[in-house]
């Protein structure tokens, strides 16, 4: 990227001459080297999955939360900066609870994610702030049924069957595009979820080292256990 890059890739609202934002390219480098996540929608719920790659050994592993839940019926995972994954949780949460006070009902899963991606997208054009170097895999279960989003740190966002980010995303992907099927069941999803994280990974797959959120039918969005992980560990070996 030097050449047309360089010139540009300091001012995050200048646009190059082939109109690309050079720093929103720079932010999904961030995204591309952080741990994998992925999330399946199955057809009675959705599932989210990560790794979860702890720095030393000396890091109580209990502290370390990757998947979060924004409403009781919406979770979210990410790849990419912890740091920035915070501030983009806590805004979701505030943006959810405003909508909650005023209507007295859950936010629609649609709807937060079109807040969030609005927040993330003023990033990309004010002046003295830098894009989140964070993408989101967003999963929620509403009267449209069980939905699974991707926004990205131009705050872009599309809804996905199944799909991946962070390091290991395009042979994850690739994975689940040949294991997907419309019909597929959340339990099904979650062995499937299990098998593509585990086609990537460096080393032993434990239930210390991934985590799994799941909401279902019931409209409850919860993480497993790490004795529910290992459980399902063990069906798929």
């Amino acid at each position: 990227m030097a050449g047309e890059g360089s010139q540009y890739s300091f001012s995050l609202t200048t646009f190059s001459p082939s109109g690309k934002l050079v720093q929103i390219e720079y932010a999904l480098k961030a995204v591309g080297a952080g741990a994998t996540s992925l999330g399946i929608a199955a057809s009675d719920g959705v599932v989210i999955a990560t790794e979860k790659k702890l720095p030393s050994l000396l890091v109580d592993e209990g502290t370390v939360k990757k998947i979060l839940m924004l409403t009781p019926n919406i979770g979210v995972v990410y790849s990419g900066m912890g740091p920035d994954y915070r501030v983009l949780v806590r805004k979701a949460r505030k943006t959810a609870q405003v909508y909650y006070q005023l209507y007295k009902e859950h936010i629609p899963v649609a709807q937060l994610v079109r807040e969030v991606a609005a927040v993330m997208q003023e990033f990309t054009q004010s002046g003295g702030v830098r894009p989140f170097g964070v993408s989101l895999m967003l999963s929620g279960f509403d009267d449209n049924g069980p939905q699974l989003y991707q926004i990205d740190p131009s705050g872009s966002y599309f809804a996905w069957k199944a799909s991946a980010i962070g390091k290991n995303m395009v042979n994850a992907k690739t994975f689940l595009e040949k294991r997907y099927s419309e019909e597929v069941g959340i339990e099904d999803a979650i062995h499937t979820a299990l098998l593509t994280l585990k086609e990537g990974f460096e080393g032993q797959l434990s239930s210390s080292n991934i985590e799994v959120g799941i909401v279902g039918a019931d409209r409850k969005f919860r993480v497993l256990t790490e004795s529910e992980v290992a459980d399902y560990l063990q069906e798929v070996e």
